[in-house]
């Protein structure tokens, strides 16, 4: 299987967060399955590291750290298209997080099982995996 990590499914991943379910573990850990992850995930993870605080809503990770990981640990990385970016735009607006949509937009073009926690996301497609 084909996934593609939601932005928080993957920094949870990279602190070992127990908020991140046996489930999403497993097939993360499972070797049949390619692990992806967004240029987006990092663009995110840029932008919102120096607005948050230490406690709640503490981005743990920089985002260089974050590719060092991604790289290290042998997940796929994947660049926005234009197609991507164009994709977004026939979206419903079920969502307003622009990283979020172009997460989901990115995984209904390649094709990938987006896996997330959030239900809003999960509400695009049958595809997308919600824990």
């Amino acid at each position: 299987m084909n996934l593609l990590l939601d932005t928080h499914v993957a920094i949870w991943v990279i602190v070992d967060d127990p908020r991140l379910p046996r489930t999403a573990r497993t097939l993360i850990s499972d070797s049949r399955n390619r692990v992806t992850v967004s240029a987006i995930s990092l663009w995110e993870i840029a932008i919102k590291r120096p607005l948050t605080r230490k406690g709640h809503g503490k981005m743990p990770v920089s985002a260089a750290d974050a590719l060092r990981y991604f790289r290290e640990t042998g997940f796929s990385l994947l660049a926005v298209s234009a197609d991507h970016a164009i994709a977004v735009e026939h979206l419903p607006r079920l969502h307003d997080d622009p990283f979020d949509r172009l997460l989901v937009a990115q995984a209904l073009t390649e094709p990938l099982r987006l896996i997330t926690g959030d239900a809003k996301v999960a509400a695009y497609s049958d595809t997308v995996i919600l824990f």
